[in-house]
């Protein structure tokens, strides 16, 4: 039993320079606002998203107000000669995101056109790609999209037959044969996008060696539709949802494995909720539903896993700094990053639930969460207060600094109000949290001072939790784009924010190594190193066509607290009994 998910789903090439191209205008312009000429893509949860950043659909350009500060977008599906006209006549600003898999073929249409060619388009007549490949035309186009339609057609001397980019390959031979039977000089061009190719052979393929299909995408998208017709000629069930909600309700339970393919305009995060529910469901159907693996998706999604991973980094530095083991700082520490991580989420639900595989039970029990890391953060400062007057302000400065980080009490005249809305901000002041919480705070109730195995514990854990997040962020980078979240790998890149981990990673390294022959810590810090081989493992998550859900993806990248934590537990277990012996 279970679920594979097709390496093609999500954007294509196309729909993500658009997204990107919209997402950098909206960065860069302050007065006026940003508009796109139709929907930017066919899928209405990120055109809503979009709406939210001040990015606005118009269906025609009387809904735009002239001026020089009004940005206008073409859309991937580009438009014709006639509209580019009216709109430079408008005075308004064009950015232009028509793929350029479609600018060819508009250009191989003015081109034979120009020759004295009449051209057929085969693809969806009143398609927003189809409408403006017409407008190229100039009066000789005419548009195809089925058997009776193409054997309906005349003889021409000269033809020139172009696809809409997104056509099916099958049936774009099928209908060109039928043409080139009246019209054998026909000059047949390939403009079926190759991403789209490659999207319809992997549905295909997928269909054929899975017992069910779920296509994933708008319900105004032709492509998406498209992959639909492809999976159920494969002769399996197939269910053409848009988001994870049509999931419910389905007969998926009969399925054993279930493949997922998507549209090129659904967005990652749409996909991941689709694949997170099917996992989860399919742990419920199974007969083993009380397994050890149902049992640890539940600790990632309610956020236990974290604060477990918390207590695991405590004793892990406390190790490192020779430090007697105390439960009750084990709790701290667990029971603090349980509490921010959850009032952190609904302090901004936008970013930090919405969209995420948390989302369903994190809104239905609302109330029940609230109140929980209520609780859990009182009963954290509250042991911090039982191991002195110390501990409990440090904590309570810590946890006050949380909450000050989604408030805007930042000048309203600058760019930034908040802390959170600093770029890089969320990763930085996350790794400092819990480095203060599991390597500082036990430190100081127990009488604070310096010393070199606190810095290794410090920056050992530091460095973990950055590599962590940023991880994680660069897995989420579409969709903190789409919500103007500047994260480290929106500011600089996926590549760059990889290549910066590598170099945290071998500097971690040579700390492990030298820490303990230099007399900085216990030698607990040789064992840690297994922690380093464990991020090379999570370096691949990134890529998460591995057929893993967001959620078990999450639970992965955050396993190397506990590995910390266990790893540093067995260490001081031998380390005693050899002491004994």
């Amino acid at each position: 039993m279970g679920v594979k998910l097709a390496e093609t789903a999500g954007f294509c090439m196309g729909v993500r320079r658009a997204v990107d191209l919209v997402l950098d205008k909206a960065r860069q312009i302050t007065p006026g606002t940003i508009y796109t000429y139709g929907p930017l893509i066919h899928n209405p949860q990120t055109v809503a998203l979009l709406e939210k950043r001040g990015i606005l659909p118009v269906h025609s350009l009387e809904e735009i107000p002239s001026g020089g500060d009004t940005t206008l977008v073409i859309r991937t599906h580009g438009i014709s000669p006639e509209e580019r006209r009216k709109i430079k006549a408008k005075g308004l600003r064009i950015v232009d995101a028509t793929c350029p898999k479609v600018a060819r073929v508009q250009a191989i249409i003015k081109k034979y056109v120009a020759r004295g060619y009449t051209i057929v388009i085969v693809g969806d007549a009143g398609h927003p790609e189809v409408n403006a490949l017409l407008g190229f035309s100039a009066g000789r186009g005419l548009v195809v999209g089925s058997k009776a339609e193409a054997e309906r057609l005349p003889s021409f001397e000269r033809l020139g037959i172009v696809a809409q980019t997104t056509q099916d390959r099958d049936l774009y031979g099928e209908l060109t044969r039928l043409i080139k039977e009246k019209s054998p000089q026909a000059l047949v061009f390939d403009t079926i996008c190759d991403s789209t190719e490659r999207r319809q052979g992997e549905v295909k393929d997928l269909a054929s060696r899975m017992d069910a299909m779920i296509i994933v995408g708008g319900a105004n998208s032709a492509n998406t539709r498209r992959l639909a017709e492809i999976a159920e000629h494969q002769g399996k069930p197939t269910f053409y949802v848009e988001t994870a909600e049509g999931l419910k309700g389905q007969p998926l339970g009969h399925y054993r494995n279930i493949g997922v393919s998507a549209g090129a305009s659904t967005p990652n995060w749409i996909i991941d909720r689709v694949v997170n529910d099917i996992t989860r469901m399919q742990a419920q159907w199974g007969k083993k539903s009380r397994s050890l693996f149902h049992f640890w998706l539940f600790l990632v999604r309610a956020d236990i896993y974290s604060a477990l991973g918390a207590g695991g980094l405590y004793l892990a530095g406390a190790i490192l700094q020779k430090l007697e083991v105390r439960f009750i700082n084990f709790l701290i520490a667990a029971l603090y990053v349980y509490a921010m991580h959850v009032l952190n989420r609904f302090t901004d639900q936008k970013t930090n639930i919405i969209g995420s595989f948390r989302e369903e039970k994190y809104l239905q029990h609302e109330s029940l969460y609230i109140f929980l890391a209520v609780t859990t953060l009182l009963a954290a400062l509250l042991l911090a207060l039982v191991q002195g007057t110390q501990s409990f302000f440090l904590l309570f400065a810590i946890s006050l600094s949380g909450v000050l980080y989604n408030a805007h009490f930042l000048p309203s005249r600058w760019r930034f109000r908040s802390l959170k809305e600093l770029p890089g901000s969320k990763n930085i002041s996350m790794a400092l949290a819990w480095a203060m919480v599991t390597v500082v705070l036990p430190v100081v109730g127990e009488g604070f001072s310096l010393s070199a195995g606190l810095a290794v514990a410090f920056v050992f854990t530091f460095a973990l939790v950055f590599i962590r997040s940023v991880l994680s962020d660069i897995i989420d980078m579409q969709n903190d784009r789409l919500l103007g979240r500047e994260t480290i790998p929106v500011v600089l890149g996926s590549q760059i924010s990889q290549r910066m981990l590598k170099i945290i990673w071998m500097l971690l390294l040579l700390l492990l190594a030298v820490a303990y022959p230099a007399g900085w810590s216990s030698s607990v810090s040789i064992v840690l190193i297994i922690c380093l081989f464990y991020v090379l493992i999570c370096f691949k998550l990134c890529d998460r066509r591995a057929a893993l859900s967001s959620m078990e993806v999450w639970g992965l990248l955050e396993t190397n607290y506990i590995l910390a934590g266990v790893s540093s537990m067995l260490w001081l277990t031998v380390f005693r009994a050899w002491h004994r012996a």
